[in-house]
């Protein structure tokens, strides 16, 4: 009796044991059946999605709508306002018997000529460059542009911003600047620009570049950028003189030289000489471009039209920089402080010129002229340029270990003294 009261009880817990265990495998195959219900739905929508219907193709057409960009935009307005004064200058040289251009000795006289049409037809094109109308006056206009862009040339050809080509004349060139006047036919001219202030310019603002890149097949090209800086010093024009120049952004590419850097306003504020491409290691650089101020334009033009040239003072010496002297010499034979490092030592003084008349003698180490310090030749001849025929300036210099000072009264013009810019390498 006992026994079977206590097994009885357990015989209803197998039971629904077994019925649960049914129940939760039955749950397992109908959650399984459900998934790969929904996959194979959700697979028909993605193909039925990415299959390319079959339909007309009448539907497909479209239309030009309104366009919503404002044409009449600051730069827009800024561009069109000089563009009729933008330039193409087509540098023109004789060519030898073997049709490659001269070299050496072509020239009798070295002066580029004006053209006329028998001139023209022995002439190759040798360049071309870019250039602005700045004035025009009764039957002639005048344009700048770079002296690069007319060196060598036997004729100058201009080519009008209407495509109209006509003969140019060269007023006069300066090298140490780069700058070049020219005058055309005022006939044909509608349009002159105008000089902005350089020295009211700021980093950051936009301007635009307009020029011929690549030559006059790109007439007309307008890039816009921004001032990178107001102030670079770089080596200008054939005799590597400092000078101040406006960087920018501008797209500016070979062709361009000679062409309007202008602001916002239509006002030229520079005239674009050069860019760099790669540095010494041969690393390409972009965006690097360089702009003469007009503040500096003008000057140079106006003396160009008033003399044909320009006229500089000299020193009257021979120089060499002194980090080409050893440093035993600087000590033994210059007995220089060993703080003095920098500077041009004179190797020869002209007689009758400014630095002797300032008593100024060889062996001296000049180290400041007026408010410049003196590091090289450079820099001498860029604080000397400051300076106008007439001008005094007081030079700071060391003779014999001892720092002297003199006022050089500069009455001699840089064209008639050569002696200015010859440097001696030897250093003895």
């Amino acid at each position: 009796m006992n026994n079977d009261n206590q097994r009885s009880p357990r015989r209803p817990n197998r039971f629904w044991l077994k019925v649960a265990g049914i129940g939760l495998v039955a749950g397992l195959i109908g959650g399984g059946a459900a998934v790969s219900v929904g996959n194979a739905v959700q697979h028909h929508d993605e193909v039925a999605s990415t299959r390319v219907p079959d339909s007309s193709n009448k539907s497909g057409g479209t239309k030009v709508n309104k366009n919503k960009a404002d044409l009449n935009g600051t730069a827009t307005k800024a561009y069109e306002s000089v563009q009729g004064a933008v330039v193409s200058v087509i540098n023109k040289q004789e060519v030898q018997q073997g049709g490659s251009l001269g070299i050496f000795g072509l020239y009798s006289n070295g002066e580029n000529n004006s053209s006329n049409s028998d001139k023209n037809s022995k002439l190759q094109t040798a360049s071309e460059g870019s250039g602005v109308i700045y004035k025009k006056d009764g039957k002639v206009a005048y344009i700048v542009t770079n002296n690069h862009v007319v060196k060598g040339s036997n004729a100058l050809q201009v080519i009008m911003s209407n495509g109209k080509k006509v003969d140019a004349d060269l007023v006069g060139t300066d090298a140490a600047t780069d700058l070049a006047v020219l005058k055309i036919n005022a006939a044909n001219v509608t349009t002159v620009a105008q000089f902005g202030n350089s020295n009211s310019i700021a980093a950051g603002q936009d301007v635009l570049a307009i020029g011929s890149p690549m030559g006059s097949e790109y007439a007309n090209t307008v890039t816009k950028g921004i001032v990178s800086a107001k102030n670079r010093t770089l080596k200008a024009g054939t005799d590597g003189t400092l000078t101040s120049v406006i960087q920018t952004d501008a797209a500016i590419n070979s062709g361009n030289s000679g062409g309007p850097l202008i602001n916002m306003a239509g006002q030229v504020i520079g005239i674009n000489s050069m860019k760099l491409s790669s540095d010494n290691e041969g690393s390409s650089i972009e965006g690097m471009g360089f702009a003469i101020p007009s503040n500096e334009v003008v000057s140079i033009i106006n003396q160009l039209i008033k003399n044909g040239k320009i006229e500089r003072p000299a020193l009257g010496i021979g120089m060499v920089d002194l980090s080409n002297i050893t440093t035993d010499q600087q000590q033994s034979v210059l007995k220089l402080p060993s703080s003095v490092n920098k500077g041009v030592v004179i190797m020869q003084v002209a007689d009758g010129s400014a630095a002797a008349n300032a008593g100024l003698k060889q062996y001296d180490v000049i180290t400041q002229l007026g408010d410049t310090k003196v590091t090289n030749a450079n820099t001498l001849k860029a604080a000397l340029y400051k300076y106008k025929v007439g001008d005094s300036a007081k030079v700071t210099y060391y003779r014999n270990g001892k720092q002297q000072t003199s006022t050089v009264h500069l009455t001699k013009a840089a064209s008639d003294d050569n002696s200015q810019t010859s440097q001696q390498n030897d250093g003895q």
